[in-house]
């Protein structure tokens, strides 16, 4: 009976099939190649199928792979499923190794293409899940094509891997080589667990400080935002699966996020519309996607419309430039659910189909799951005519172009050995650099800092002290890997055998104007020889971050219109200054805090962006001075909410700053004019940071100084003195200024860096090369052109030139 049934549907099937190729149906398997339709995973000759053969070229298994796939399996490549679909995934600490037969059945029957996991579940059971979906999708469908499994990685392996500083706080440390390493660490980790797709790095600009998800990038700067992303994509992908096919280029898929312009919503709000011109999107928002992405196995859109067109359905976007222009050939998918959002948002839609052909045809890209899953009307509309397969099949090939880079088709599994990669004695090395270079000192007034190791009291104030504060996408119980500054500050004074005493009062809470703790502070301060307030913003982990009603003041869907301190942090500060005991200030925090009182009054200030698991030993070591920092500003801080954007990488006149107002300390009111009683001059500027030791730079030289706008390379050497008398590492910027240009340019713009370190006394000879092609504009006539002229190099800090030359471009 079986039997008969089959010959029947092949019967029918066969029966719309034309002899000719032209006339066949489009969306049919086609029956004039070298396979069966009754046996698509197999040669008529017996030869074995190219797509599986593991000596043949990516693109010839790509092309014998696609013409066997009917309709149906094409739209399940495209649409995201979870394992939660055949595992219990509910309970974090459940660790029953069961799975629903028919739930897995179903979900790789429609959505089977990438399978989110990024679950907070102990090791064996990710392991497990991540086996059974790939055992299922490899030995029980025709074809046997696996799966991405999915996780998050913006600063860590979410599923209890090592958790590092935020990207706002790694990209203080101006380090590829350690962004390379924290990536290669990520991919350790998620590899041995079979997951092969994280979603990271995130190259959204810091421009909009209001907007919540600030800390998940890596600063203001696309220079650096590019720079960086380059290193953590090739420190995720670089190197190969196990037991892999020779051609496989990359073992764990990064995922560039968001594309594009997504950093910049009106108000700060999540999702809000983005404003702008096809010059500030080529000169700003795509550089960092095009130095950092061409190589990524995955790009991610963005869930906002720019200059009136939604990201996910943008042709110009996602298909004249990315595919087009750039020659973009792997895997793009859209952000969870917002497929959808052109019906409920950007009501550029009516229907599910409507918003699927748009997704489709205007962006080649996947459906994420968070949504009704519109694709799912891909099939019926290609049947009806109304969406061309053509577009089906360009989509599921950039698909299967990722997956067999990642060599999946030989060894889609878990390791047996996968604990052995987890959170391991080398992680836990880079974790220690990553969470020390970070730390950036802002002022260091009369040298308070570093600490004697041999003071006698250090009083710890604030509601950061006893707390873990890790930025947004970390999963539940993250924090007890960690170590808080409270215990940090023990830890390293036990270890160097001294005798410190720490006095820990709270003060007061991060979501309360409650000033009841107040009295403790107070008198902890005064019973101390110095006094360290620690303040911030704060995060949650994923699941609590997202349920309504949960405080917290940072992370996706959290935005500010303020930048202060919430509730009574400041008066806190207020309050233990006022004992007149040495203060020192601990941001700790996801952006940037716009408090000018506490720049003018207390004795120095330290910036922790969100650490990582060593965040409070490393906060303790830069304190007492056994680390000496070095980290830099990768975003200017406001004097107010009021003041932004303040940016390093303004326009010329965009800042105009003649005659600032101000409100003094005794409440009377300087006017002036721009602002009438503030300045829009920052707190501090981008690639600030201050050492403990001190550096000079002399003899700046451009090799050649004149140049032609073809030249590819120009070499910056300057020398650098450690003129102090600790070592130190120090960041060498270079910033560019277009004299004269046929458009309006920034006023300055980071071109190169490099991070050195230099033993007291001694001095280096540092050069960098300067790419003439960054020196470029996107002219009147729409084409990006190094113009001949004059640039002013300037070695420094946005706001500081220690030495400058010009280069000529002819």
């Amino acid at each position: 009976m079986a039997g008969s049934r089959n010959l029947l549907l092949l019967s029918a099937l066969l029966s719309c099939l034309s002899l000719s190729s032209v006339a066949r149906a489009p969306f049919e398997v086609r029956d004039d190649l070298h396979f069966s339709l009754e046996a698509r995973q197999a040669n008529k000759d017996g030869s074995v199928p190219t797509y599986k053969n593991s000596k043949a070229s990516i693109e010839a298994r790509v092309n014998d792979l696609l013409p066997r796939m009917t309709l149906e399996e094409k739209v399940s490549q495209l649409i995201q499923g979870d394992i939660n679909g055949w595992m219990n995934m509910n309970d974090p600490l459940d660790d029953t190794l069961v799975h629903n037969d028919t739930g897995l059945a179903n979900m790789m029957n429609t959505r089977a293409g990438s399978i989110w996991a990024g679950y907070a579940t102990p090791w064996d059971k990710l392991a497990y899940a991540v086996t059974v979906g790939q055992k299922y999708l490899m030995e029980n469908t025709t074809l046997g094509i696996p799966a991405l499994f999915q996780s998050e990685g913006l600063h860590g392996f979410t599923d209890n891997g090592t958790i590092f500083p935020s990207p706002v706080g790694l990209a203080a440390s101006f380090d590829t080589q350690l962004i390379h390493d924290i990536g290669n660490v990520i991919a350790t980790e998620a590899e041995g667990l079979g997951i092969n797709h994280v979603f990271a790095p995130v190259l959204d600009l810091g421009r909009e400080l209001r907007w919540g998800r600030v800390e998940e990038g890596f600063g203001e700067s696309p220079y650096l935002t590019g720079e960086l992303g380059f290193a953590y994509v090739h420190g995720v992908q670089d190197g190969k699966r196990r037991n892999t096919s020779s051609t496989a280029i990359a073992r764990v898929a990064a995922t560039c996020k968001h594309f594009a312009a997504f950093g910049t919503p009106q108000g700060g709000l999540n999702l809000a519309q983005v404003s702008g011109g096809e010059r500030e999107l080529r000169t700003t928002y795509l550089r960092p996607f095009n130095r950092a992405c061409l190589d990524s196995l995955s790009i991610m859109t963005a869930y906002a419309s720019y200059d009136g067109i939604p990201a996910v359905a943008n042709p110009h976007l996602l298909t004249d430039i990315l595919r087009n222009e750039w020659g973009y050939k792997y895997w793009v998918t859209c952000d969870a659910g917002s497929i959808d959002l052109q019906i409920t948002m950007h009501a550029t839609c009516d229907t599910r189909e409507c918003a699927a052909k748009a997704a489709l045809e205007n962006g080649l890209s996947g459906e994420m799951g968070g949504g009704t899953y519109t694709y799912e009307t891909l099939v019926q509309q290609v049947k009806d005519g109304r969406v061309d397969v053509k577009y089906i099949d360009d989509t599921v090939r950039y698909l299967l172009r990722t997956k067999f880079s990642l060599g999946l088709f030989e060894n889609p599994y878990p390791y047996a050995d996968f604990a052995a990669s987890l959170r391991t004695p080398a992680a836990q090395a880079v974790l220690q650099r990553a969470d020390r270079e970070t730390i950036v000192l802002l002022e260091n007034k009369g040298n308070v800092l570093p600490l004697s190791k041999s003071i006698g009291s250090v009083a710890l104030i604030g509601p950061q002290v006893n707390r873990v504060s890790f930025g947004d996408y970390v999963f539940f119980n993250a924090t007890n890997n960690a170590i808080s500054p409270l215990d940090g500050f023990r830890q390293h004074l036990a270890n160097i055998s001294s005798s410190t005493k720490i006095n820990f009062a709270q003060g007061a809470d991060l979501w309360s104007n409650d000033q009841s703790g107040f009295p403790e502070a107070v008198e902890t301060a005064k019973s101390s020889d110095v006094a360290i307030v620690m303040v911030g913003t704060w995060s949650l982990d994923q699941t609590l971050l997202w349920t309504p009603r949960t405080n917290a003041t940072t992370g996706e869907m959290r935005d500010q219109s303020d930048l202060g301190l919430v509730g009574a942090q400041l008066e806190l500060i207020k309050a233990v200054q006022s004992t007149g005991k040495p203060t020192i200030v601990v941001y700790v925090t996801g952006k940037p805090i716009a408090e000018p009182w506490v720049k003018d009054h207390v004795n120095a200030i330290v910036h922790q962006f969100y650490p990582g698991e060593y965040g409070g030993r490393a906060l303790a070591e830069v304190i007492f001075g056994d680390v000496n920092p070095s980290g830099k500003l990768s975003l200017s801080v406001p004097r107010d909410v009021g003041t932004t954007p303040v940016f390093h990488n303004y326009l010329k006149g965009g800042r105009p700053a003649s005659n600032p107002g101000a409100i003094l300390d005794n409440a009377a009111l300087q006017f002036g004019n721009q602002y009438v009683l503030d300045s829009p001059q920052p707190l501090w500027s981008f690639g600030h940071g201050l050492s403990y030791t001190t550096f000079q730079y002399s003899n700046l030289r451009l090799s050649p100084s004149t140049v032609s706008h073809t030249t590819k390379t120009v070499k910056v050497s300057v020398t650098v003195a450690n003129t102090g008398s600790r070592t130190g590492k120090e960041v060498v910027q270079v910033y560019a200024t277009d004299k004269l240009s046929s458009v309006v340019t920034p006023n300055q713009e980071l071109i190169a860096f490099t991070k050195v370190e230099i033993a007291p006394g001694a001095s280096q000879t540092v050069t960098l090369d300067l790419e003439v092609n960054n020196l470029g504009l996107w002219s009147a006539n729409n084409r990006w052109v190094v113009e001949p002229g004059a640039f002013t190099i300037k070695v420094g800090t946005s706001d500081q030139t220690f030495q400058n030359a010009t280069l000529t471009v002819t």
